[in-house]
């Protein structure tokens, strides 16, 4: 189920203007990876890259390469609809469909790519997705209530239960800790730790703890100056960016010197 994305020489566009320059990373399967660095330096345009959710924008492209066990995500004939299945999203704020039930957030996406399926086995899907997602026990007397009803942290581990209960690859996070207060937090991390036995899973945070915490391995980004395209700096077990990165910019950001 896990996959292992490869991104080779990736340059990010918004029209003419580059925004994040020759990005290229190795991101290993059943392992989480953190992408930390100041605001403004393009870890979360990058993340977007990784399921072509960047192409949303208008005029956004990119040169370079990404691939999924050795199958190019942005080759010609590639449905990008498709790569997004294949490779979810959860964002930063918790974004439950507000009309709908606890029960169809979680087979929203399924609901969504025609799936016939039986009652039982949708019935099934949600138990399984909500349990994936530690909320089962929480919700499983309530799953016709509206998920907006939940809390925060609730609703994020919905979000997730809706992103896993089409069976991706990879699940992207887009700082899905920085609404959450610190028990949510905890709950989301803790979560993380339990999903990379089945998932490739990449994170953006702000709190340099929380990618201490949770990751395998670590990549700063960063930019030069303001107007200058961002990058990857530097990329390395996470033991080794927070006690002796090689760079010195690493160094400095992780210290508290900037950002």
């Amino acid at each position: 189920m896990a996959k292992r994305i490869e991104v080779k020489g990736l340059d990010i566009y918004y029209d003419k203007f580059l925004a994040v320059q020759g990005v290229s990373m190795t991101i290993e399967p059943r392992s989480v990876t953190a992408l930390i660095g100041p605001s403004g330096c393009g870890k979360s345009t990058f993340l977007r890259t990784l399921n072509r959710m960047h192409e949303l924008v208008p005029k956004a492209r990119v040169a370079g390469s990404v691939e999924m066990d050795g199958h190019d995500l942005y080759a010609p004939h590639v449905d990008p609809v498709a790569v997004r299945r294949h490779i979810g999203m959860v964002f930063q704020r918790p974004n439950p469909f507000p009309t709908m039930s606890i029960y169809d957030n979680v087979v929203a996406g399924v609901r969504l790519n025609n799936k016939k399926m039986k009652r039982s086995e949708m019935d099934a899907l949600v138990e399984r997705s909500l349990r994936a997602a530690n909320l089962w026990d929480e919700v499983k007397d309530r799953l016709k209530r509206p998920g907006s009803g939940l809390s925060g942290g609730q609703q994020q581990r919905l979000c997730i239960a809706r992103a896993v209960a089409v069976q991706p690859d990879v699940l992207l996070m887009d700082e899905p800790c920085s609404a959450l207060d610190p028990i949510s937090t905890q709950a989301i991390e803790d979560l993380m730790l339990e999903l990379k036995k089945d998932y490739t899973i990449v994170i953006v945070t702000h709190n340099m703890q929380q990618a201490a915490r949770v990751s395998d391995v670590t990549g700063f980004f960063n930019l030069r100056s303001i107007g200058e395209p961002g990058g990857l700096v530097e990329m390395d077990d996470t033991t080794k960016i927070f006690s002796t990165p090689s760079n010195q910019a690493t160094e400095d950001y992780v210290s508290g010197r900037f950002g």
